[in-house]
């Protein structure tokens, strides 16, 4: 292992996640690729949430990974360590590339864009930001369908929303909303309302709507956690038990995630990972 192969497994392991990252239910011969996978996608969205810098900025060192990506693309060497290994595992792997460019798009994205006006705009920014990591775990276990893809971009997408109801406060404080804003105005939710923390008023109303919908939106590519055999259908199966997990404490705490954030917690790996046996 390289050095820059082990710098990505350690920055999976060292970020707070929800979901399992190049866990060890994953055979070892993936779990290096997919921590290359995460530490790309780390790194770029660092560059568009980390530190002080200005907005230029953080597209500049976006606009540098886009330009490696280029360069593999044109089979042409890369010029840093980092996607000169990352080149080598496409290469291996026959991975696509359009999902890199898709999540540097989305990465983009956030340093320009902080409000939502529908969930249309929603579910197309976590196309670009969820959805391609999904399609490159499936490139990289031979599973790449169009059923599957479905199934994938359907998790995905779930996980990415259920990942704003939980960061609502942590979002508002880099100033964006991912709430679409028809969605606020038909409940009467107002920004001065997330400014202070405010989750009475018709608050548990609205969540319990975003609640049901990214649980509906989860459960639709479950499937996959059976379609996918082995070890990497119970890694899949965890992760979808993840999901379930987060938006059953927002539910038990009424949405109201400023004075009970959902985490999980070491009983909830063991029943998750008990669920994902069971169904196998």
């Amino acid at each position: 292992m390289n050095s820059v192969t082990h710098a990505s497994l350690a920055l999976a392991s060292a970020h707070y996640e929800n979901f399992p990252v190049a866990s060890a239910l994953l055979p070892m011969r993936l779990r290096k690729p997919i921590g290359l996978i995460y530490s790309f996608a780390r790194q770029a969205d660092d560059f568009a949430d980390e530190g002080d810098l200005a907005p230029e900025q953080r597209l500049a060192l976006l606009e540098g990974f886009r330009q490696e990506l280029n360069l593999i693309g044109a089979n042409e060497a890369p010029q840093s360590e980092f996607f000169l290994t990352l080149a080598a595992m496409i290469a291996e792997h026959k991975l696509p590339l359009q999902p890199f460019h898709d999540l540097l798009d989305a990465f983009s994205q956030d340093v320009v864009k902080t409000r939502y006006e529908n969930f249309g705009e929603v579910m197309d920014y976590c196309r670009r930001s969820a959805n391609p990591i999904g399609r490159l775990l499936l490139h990289l276990y031979g599973e790449a369908t169009p059923r599957n893809i479905g199934y994938a971009d359907a998790i995905c997408s779930a996980l990415q929303i259920i990942n704003f109801l939980q960061d609502v406060a942590i979002d508002y404080r880099k100033e964006r909303i991912y709430f679409p804003q028809d969605e606020m105005r038909k409940f009467r939710i107002t920004e001065a309302q997330i400014a202070r923390s405010d989750a009475s008023g018709m608050w548990w109303t609205f969540m319990q709507f975003e609640i049901e919908r990214a649980r509906k939106l989860l459960q639709s590519g479950a499937p996959l956690g059976l379609v996918l055999k082995g070890r990497i259908g119970l890694e899949m199966r965890m992760i979808i038990a993840g999901g379930e997990t987060i938006l059953r404490k927002l539910h038990q705490h009424h949405g109201d995630m400023y004075q009970h954030r959902p985490v999980l917690q070491p009983w909830d790996w063991v029943r998750m990972l008990f669920k994902a046996i069971r169904k196998k």
